[in-house]
């Protein structure tokens, strides 16, 4: 097995960044897509990608330049405000935040497009949705059941198949927060004062357990994101339940109207301008902390292996730094094997258990800090006025050496503590 025989289960950023990194290395892979076609028209709202994880990841898989040519440089700006609009943090496109690391925008649906068209053209068998993999890895889709691989990857999603194989009694927790998306096209025409409230980057605002998200997209609209906590159960989108049909965007922007009807108008707007598709979700989690008991032959990576909330905007690039890191154990086992006289499986195996080991505690990292965020925003009486600092202090100490977490901490609070007395 100089060569191993490779299925990758889902073309999402992850599977195709793997897919790509291993075709470079000329190792054979084959990616299986529930979708019947490409279709990167709908798949999620804008996204920021990281120095040493999304970027480095790309820039691995010789697709930087490519990426360049839509990514929104200016589109760093992010307020965090309450209902009222009155601003917490402000972090500005020129801002501290962007000194210490590049955090450039990329349309969720362009940077998918980017990974899958890089791949050849018979690399991802679309319309191939899996429905189990048996104890001897083969994989049974609707049509037909396909074997011998060496190595079965999972980046399916919140829902894999392949990580019930490895843990079959784990299932994502609902959080209780219950989204709609929405989008307001063509914003600076159609919502100016919107758009300008965006400032071509993120508005997030909460209060309540209620948070309004409004993010700037390449294609100049605006995706709108209104979350809640409160009652009803999973089923909350139900009609029954909610009394009106969940994807009628005139019933749900009356919902919401009422749900926020005492929020600033300048907010509330963003709802009012809303125009064409609506889409009703619950947020899950794996929990924090999950990991499995290593399989030969199997394992998985981003949403599969660690589903979070969006709360930290890290799970994209957490998910291309596993491909990365899981291509290289790939090509590395290999190489090993290449002159090995020895069952040449077992490297393959060697390095892949390795990876999963350097994963638990690299994703356990990124899991705790967005559950932290989401408590802080979503479920702390006074947010984000009492848990500012705290949530703004969770982010740098993510960003620093352990050592120096208590400087980093105390810096943090200091700030909002002068900025309070400041504006007293």
């Amino acid at each position: 097995m100089s060569n191993p025989k490779i299925a990758i289960i889902g073309a999402g950023p992850a599977g195709c960044l793997l897919a790509r990194l291993l075709h470079l290395a000329k190792i054979e892979a084959t990616v299986f897509e529930s979708e019947a076609s490409p279709n990167f028209r709908s798949q999620g709202g804008s996204l920021d990608l990281h120095t040493d994880t999304g970027l480095a990841a790309l820039k691995e898989a010789g697709l930087f330049d490519e990426f360049l040519k839509h990514a929104r440089y200016d589109g760093q700006y992010m307020a965090i405000v309450d209902k009222d609009n009155k601003p917490w943090f402000v972090n500005s496109a020129t801002g501290l935040g962007s000194s210490l690391q590049e955090r450039p925008e990329i349309d969720r649906p362009k940077l998918r497009e980017i990974l899958a068209e890089s791949l050849p053209p018979d690399m991802i068998k679309w319309g191939h949705r899996l429905k189990e993999v048996r104890e001897d890895g083969s994989l049974v889709f609707g049509h037909t059941s396909i074997g011998g691989f060496d190595l079965v990857v999972g980046a399916d999603g919140a829902w894999s198949k392949v990580r019930k194989l490895l843990a079959p009694d784990i299932k994502p927790l609902w959080t209780g927060i219950k989204l709609f998306g929405m989008s307001i096209p063509n914003a600076a025409e159609t919502a100016p004062r919107v758009y300008k409230l965006a400032n071509r980057g993120s508005v997030f605002a909460n209060s309540d357990g209620k948070r309004l998200s409004i993010q700037q997209m390449g294609d100049g609209s605006l995706s709108i994101y209104a979350s809640s906590t409160g009652a009803g159960g999973e089923d909350w989108a139900s009609p029954e339940v909610c009394g009106y049909d969940p994807h009628d965007l005139e019933a749900v922007k009356k919902a919401l109207l009422v749900l926020y009807q005492d929020w600033a108008p300048e907010l509330t707007e963003a709802i009012i301008k809303a125009a064409g598709e609506c889409t009703p979700r619950s947020l899950y989690m794996l929990p924090v902390g999950f990991t499995w008991p290593h399989r030969r032959g199997v394992t998985v990576i981003g949403d599969a292996a660690h589903l979070m909330t969006p709360f930290a905007g890290e799970g994209v690039n957490v998910a291309l730094e596993d491909a990365m890191k899981l291509a290289k154990a790939i090509i590395s086992a290999v190489a090993e094997s290449s002159d090995a006289s020895a069952d040449a499986s077992r490297y393959l195996d060697k390095r892949i258990e390795a990876f999963e080991k350097d994963m638990f505690p690299r994703m356990e990292k990124v899991q705790r800090l967005t559950d932290e965020l989401m408590h802080d925003f979503m479920f702390t009486e006074g947010s984000p006025r009492t848990t500012i600092a705290r949530s703004i202090a969770r982010h740098v100490k993510f960003e620093t050496p352990w050592v120096l977490h208590p400087l980093a901490s105390a810096m943090v609070h200091s700030f909002f503590f002068m900025r309070r007395m400041l504006a007293s």
